[in-house]
């Protein structure tokens, strides 16, 4: 059974909120999406406000439902202010990977509460590396810190080849920012765990080395 806790009502309520008045108002969602022209104009309220901002309902709900189905795995251990740091920072984190990898495309935009989700679920996966996950296309589950890997690594493919309107680089700069922000409140998963911490970490020392050697793009 998942708790639905009040801070995770707070947070699907802003988003709902926000998304809806940006479905309805052009104007409100071009003021407030991501976009590096705007941000490089000194606009820095889009890096956290394109977090509540999305494109349509699906977009919304599958955001959403990932969060209802996470967010009590990093709020019981840790606690609500921590969830709440983990959410604003994995936000920002993936925003500023956007930022990084786009800085010289002014034209770039983006919206979505996907950066703090996957940091929410990169969090959560950290905190219980053996957590079980279903996905449709397949039967059987899967250990969390498997999916979490793997997850990363097709954000990785996407990133180097662009494939489809989907942010991979807010995905995954939102799983650094749950990764490294949850190591630095847990410090005793080094001793616990650091096994799972150590293979967590694989798909962003491979971003890394990609990227010094100039092979991500």
């Amino acid at each position: 059974m998942y708790n639905l806790d009040p801070i995770t009502i707070a947070i699907i309520t802003a988003n709902v909120i926000m998304s809806l008045k940006g479905f309805d108002d052009r104007l409100f969602f071009e003021k407030y999406k991501f976009n590096i022209g705007g941000i490089r104009r000194g606009e820095q309220v889009r890096m956290f406000s394109s977090g509540f901002l999305h494109v349509d309902t699906t977009h919304l709900l599958f955001n959403m439902v990932t969060l209802y189905f996470f967010a009590s795995h990093v709020i019981q251990p840790l606690g609500v202010l921590n969830f709440i740091i983990i959410y604003l920072a994995s936000l920002v984190f993936g925003n500023l990977l956007s930022l990084y990898f786009h800085k010289e495309e002014y034209w770039y935009s983006a919206v979505g509460a996907s950066g703090a989700v996957t940091g929410v679920l990169y969090a959560a996966i950290l905190l219980n590396p053996s957590m079980s996950l279903y996905m449709f296309f397949v039967p059987i589950p899967i250990p969390g810190y498997i999916f979490g890997i793997g997850y990363l690594l097709y954000s990785i493919y996407g990133m180097k080849n662009r494939i489809g309107n989907i942010g991979h680089d807010a995905h995954f700069g939102g799983a650094v920012g749950g990764y490294a922000v949850t190591l630095i409140m847990m410090p005793s998963l080094f001793k616990t765990d650091l096994w799972h911490v150590g293979l967590l970490a694989v798909p962003i020392i491979i971003l890394y080395v990609l990227h010094k050697t100039g092979k991500l793009h």
